[in-house]
């Protein structure tokens, strides 16, 4: 599946579930793993699984492979691998703790998802 068709898919499905937070970054030109990580917060482990589990069934239902799912057990991190696309939803103590932004500080915002990044003026 076209990678901006995927990305699509994904954000429109965080959104459906009232994800927060949903930042898109480009990671192609520093990782040859993944092209684009999405990042979104779920208020509860609960919401965190069914952000993840529409993410899932969105991606299936348009045709797409899901490569893997780490996390859904806990909740406090769910991981699904789609390829060239690596999605993680997290619980808000759980993304301020591993900060994934601050990692990832070299990926831009993807230009089809432009966000102003948290912390930036």
């Amino acid at each position: 599946m076209e990678l901006r068709k995927l990305q699509k898919i994904v954000v429109a499905a965080l959104e459906d579930v009232k994800g927060r937070e949903i930042e898109v970054l480009e990671t192609a030109h520093l990782t040859p793993l993944f092209d684009r990580i999405v990042i979104a917060c779920g208020d509860s482990g609960r919401q965190v699984r069914a952000l993840a589990k529409n993410v899932a069934d969105k991606v299936r239902e348009a045709g797409g492979e899901i490569l893997s799912v780490e996390g859904e057990e806990g909740g406090e991190w769910v991981l699904l691998d789609l390829g060239d696309l690596v999605v993680h939803v997290m619980q808000p103590e759980a993304r301020r703790y591993y900060n994934l932004e601050e990692l990832w500080r070299d990926a831009p915002a993807s230009p089809d998802f432009l966000v102003k990044r948290r912390g930036s003026s």
